[in-house]
């Protein structure tokens, strides 16, 4: 249903109370989504240093960075329909609790089993956290507000990136203060603020429009009704069935693209200051700010890519383009030999593999609502999480064969083109989806979380 269908007045609440959660309800989820990021990726920094004190080497380093991903990909589904059953509130904020405690408990690593082990283990207390967040977006805004509101929330893993890299460095340089190594230090001092942040967002985050206090009845009715009359021409995708949405081509293939995206974008992560490292003899602090400039390329990209995208009226072809954009980055970098350049173009990568999550989760989101939402996404984030396992250990392997980081790049180039040939496919399959009257049963009423 359009928004010929509202009244002007109606219109002007909508916009009101959207600018107020864009506003309001957006730094709550920024802020646990940035502290995730810092406690998921800080041990990128310590990654020399876990070589040099406790013997753990490039292939082994990066088999733990990304078991993560297959302890978090493990419990998304179920997690996320807790989430949908008791409340996105109490549940974003047991994940921030355990996954900071366990974060911080990073420091009494000893060698390769206990830094599998834990890695493991935060990875199964951060499950459902970032579906749980896309999910109270369904909620809360219509489906042409989506991809800026995903965008603003991926600043926060930009900022992560830009700010955590450089103060992870810094906290580094109390290497032997007190009897502790320097990556012990970073460890705890990142992973205990997370412990007070979910204590915060128990008491402050409201799951739907109507729990905020900021809003007004008008504006929170506005809120919830626009969230689901423009998500109508797929509003048979809100029934109880949630199988029914990881049943569909469509949600796999997404989740298939996603899969190839984290495989690029996560071995990146991972991998850049160990790549700086190489190029450049740094100290950790240089290393961390030289290692900011994936985060400056992935906040450029959440905070333009989606304002382009509300200007486009292809999904697919502007998913292609991005996809597209990263092959080429991912080329450049190979093909040149100036550091110079290659710094530029850590930049551009970032920019193309990150910048493009925003509108990948707003194309997912129009075809999802309610309980089949939660499935959905998770089911989705579940596939891409394998991808943050398969690309740290890629990189590692590759690292390993050639002896250079920067050889993971050809597993960012293999990715992109893979890619690049699902999205014809995603696009001939979201057009293949039964309309409503064809999906049995009608349209039944979105399912928000349970009181």
């Amino acid at each position: 249903m359009g928004n010929s269908s509202l009244a002007p007045g109606v219109d002007d609440t909508h916009q009101v109370a959207t600018r107020k959660a864009m506003a309001r309800l957006l730094p709550l989820l920024c802020l646990i989504y940035f502290m995730s990021y810092v406690d998921r990726t800080n041990v990128s920094l310590a990654k020399a240093h876990l070589a040099a004190d406790l013997g753990i080497g490039a292939a082994a380093y990066g088999l733990g960075a990304g078991i993560f991903f297959l302890g978090y990909a493990l419990l998304e589904v179920p997690s996320n329909l807790l989430a949908h059953r008791i409340g996105p509130r109490p549940w974003i904020a047991r994940i921030a609790v355990t996954w900071g405690a366990l974060s911080a408990a990073m420091m009494f690593v000893q060698g390769e089993t206990s830094f599998y082990v834990l890695r493991v283990l935060l990875g199964i207390a951060e499950a459902g956290l970032f579906p749980a967040l896309m999910y109270m977006v369904t909620l809360w805004f219509a489906p042409k507000d989506r991809a800026v509101a995903v965008g603003w929330i991926y600043t926060a893993p930009a900022l992560g990136l830009l700010v955590g890299n450089p103060l992870g460095g810094a906290l580094m340089q109390l290497d032997g203060l007190g009897g502790l190594r320097g990556w012990q230090w970073m460890f705890m001092l990142e992973g205990l603020p997370t412990i007070l942040v979910g204590v915060l967002l128990y008491f402050k985050l409201p799951e739907r429009p109507r729990d905020a206090r900021w809003l007004s009845p008008a504006e929170a009715a506005a809120l919830e009704r626009r969230a689901v009359l423009e998500a109508d021409p797929h509003s048979h995708l809100s029934s109880q069935d949630w199988m029914a949405a990881i049943r569909r081509p469509s949600t796999v293939l997404m989740g298939l693209i996603y899969f190839l995206n984290q495989v690029a974008f996560v071995g990146l992560v991972f991998f850049t200051p160990a790549m700086i490292q190489q190029m450049k003899d740094t100290t950790p602090f240089q290393v961390g700010l030289m290692s900011s400039s994936v985060g400056l390329g992935f906040l450029l990209g959440v905070l333009v890519l989606p304002r382009i995208h509300r200007r486009v009226k292809s999904d697919f072809v502007f998913l292609g383009v991005l996809t597209a954009g990263l092959l080429a980055s991912a080329w450049a970098f190979i093909a040149t030999g100036s550091q110079g350049v290659q710094m530029a173009l850590f930049v551009a990568t970032a920019f193309f593999a990150g910048g493009v999550l925003p509108s990948y989760w707003a194309i997912a989101m129009k075809r999802l609502q309610g309980i089949q939402a939660a499935a959905g996404l998770a089911f989705i984030n579940t596939i891409g999480l394998l991808g943050g396992f398969v690309g740290p250990y890629l990189f590692g392997m590759a690292e390993s064969a050639t002896g250079r980081s920067a050889a993971g790049f050809s597993v960012v180039m293999g990715a992109a083109a893979l890619g690049l040939l699902l999205v014809p496919l995603l696009a001939k399959a979201s057009r293949g989806d039964r309309p409503a009257a064809q999906a049995g049963g009608g349209a039944a009423p979105v399912v928000g979380p349970a009181s």
